[in-house]
């Protein structure tokens, strides 16, 4: 960042993306550096969106890292199914250094725990897909940055229907 232009508001985990870089490129690690570079641009263009530029909270990092380890998830599966092996382990790796930054992620045994309370605590067990929309809002706070929203929402479709 040019001098003179640091901002004191800076978030602390864009600070911690930004000193990170700084590290990887000094010791050499391209793919890390790299994909540093990439989220940073990321978070830079989430600023700059919109009518006015603003600086986004920790909590609006964490959407865009999530937001962009998605993109390289996705990208990787649609490189795997078209024989691009080289191109999908690229991805995800890419995928991989974002990780690090996220909270950890919820696996399919606590998602599943997780759908099969909130049906209870809505006491929407009967109600079938129409519920889908309640079950969904009650548990998008809760898993927010923590799950994808689509195993998620298959998640819920599965115990409503079944």
């Amino acid at each position: 960042m040019p001098q003179g232009c640091h901002n004191d508001r800076m978030s602390g985990l864009k600070d911690q993306l930004r000193t990170d870089l700084t590290a990887s490129i000094k010791s050499g690690e391209k793919m890390r550096s790299s994909t540093l570079r990439m989220v940073l641009t990321a978070v830079t263009n989430a600023e700059v969106a919109g009518r006015q530029v603003r600086e986004l909270s920790d909590e609006d990092v964490l959407g865009v890292l999530s937001a962009e380890g998605k993109k390289r998830r996705e990208a990787a599966e649609a490189f795997a199914n078209a024989g691009r092996d080289e191109q999908a382990a690229k991805e995800r790796a890419e995928a991989e250094v974002i990780a690090t930054y996220l909270p950890e992620q919820l696996d399919e045994q606590q998602i599943t725990a997780l759908v099969s309370a909130t049906i209870d605590e809505l006491g929407v067990g009967g109600a079938g897909m129409q519920a889908m929309g309640r079950v969904m809002g009650a548990l998008q706070p809760r898993t927010k940055d923590r799950a994808d929203g689509g195993v998620v929402a298959a998640e819920v479709r599965a115990q409503l229907a079944g």
